[in-house]
């Protein structure tokens, strides 16, 4: 059930993206068939790896690309759209800033020095606590650069093009 909520929102997100472009013009961009983004639209085709590529590169929607993440691996952020979600960006800051002091606090109170197989219930749990406060964290952090870079115009997908080549350049990834 979660994961038809989360294609459906996929789809919802195309639909958006292209908004009053004609299928056909925006197939010919992606090089598909006019057909095969209907059927992205209408939830009878997952949407491949390369033309999600493609529609990041186009569009480049911080919005859409946390929800693929969370569609392609059922891990990692998911878009928060609930009633209760404030995106405006000074209390995304303020819940960002709230969520990392958390497992900031959590973490430093969590011993790691002992081989993690040899942790006691108690133990365990408190690395448990610290891992929820970091995912926390996470979500909070991956939607504050998605809003502020939707809000600025700064491009999402340049953003972390050059956290890659930081990476690579520092020897932290490899080619």
């Amino acid at each position: 059930m979660k994961g038809e909520f989360i294609v459906k929102k996929v789809n919802k997100l195309i639909r958006e993206m292209r908004g009053t472009t004609h299928q056909q013009n925006l197939a010919e961009e992606l090089n598909v068939s006019r057909e095969s983004i209907s059927k992205y639209e209408n939830d009878r085709t997952k949407l491949p790896v390369d033309v999600s590529n493609g529609f990041m590169q186009k569009f480049n929607n911080p919005e859409f690309a946390i929800t693929l993440g969370h569609e392609y691996t059922g891990t990692g952020p998911i878009w928060l759209d609930g009633p209760n979600v404030d995106l405006h960006r000074s209390s995304v800051k303020e819940k960002t800033l709230e969520e990392l002091e958390e497992a900031i606090h959590k973490l430093r109170n969590t011993s790691l020095a002992k081989p993690l197989v040899n942790l006691t219930p108690y133990e365990l749990q408190s690395v448990r606590e610290a891992l929820e406060e970091l995912v926390e964290a996470q979500t909070a952090m991956a939607h504050l650069v998605a809003v502020i870079c939707m809000e600025t115009g700064i491009s999402y997908t340049d953003v972390w093009a050059q956290h890659y080549r930081s990476l690579q350049s520092s020897g932290y990834v490899e080619v």
